[in-house]
């Protein structure tokens, strides 16, 4: 099943959990910021994404939103 993920910038403080959970390393941290000054996460790998949700499970700002199949 494929995948995507969807991350709110402003609402992401850089933890890496997310980064660390992923199994297939679809995000990756940033040294974009964001308005608070936190240095950011970004789903890069998009094509590796299976929509597993580990990493909106992970992330403690709720920051991440996961689609899958055609899911809008």
């Amino acid at each position: 099943m494929k995948g995507r993920v969807t991350i709110d910038r402003e609402l992401c403080k850089g933890c890496g959990y997310c980064v660390e959970a992923c199994p297939l390393k679809v995000i990756v941290m940033t040294r974009q910021f964001n308005k608070a000054g936190y240095f950011i996460a970004v789903p890069e790998n998009m094509n590796n994404c299976t929509g597993c949700a580990i990493c909106a499970n992970m992330c403690p700002e709720v920051a991440i939103t996961v689609y899958r199949g055609d899911e809008e």
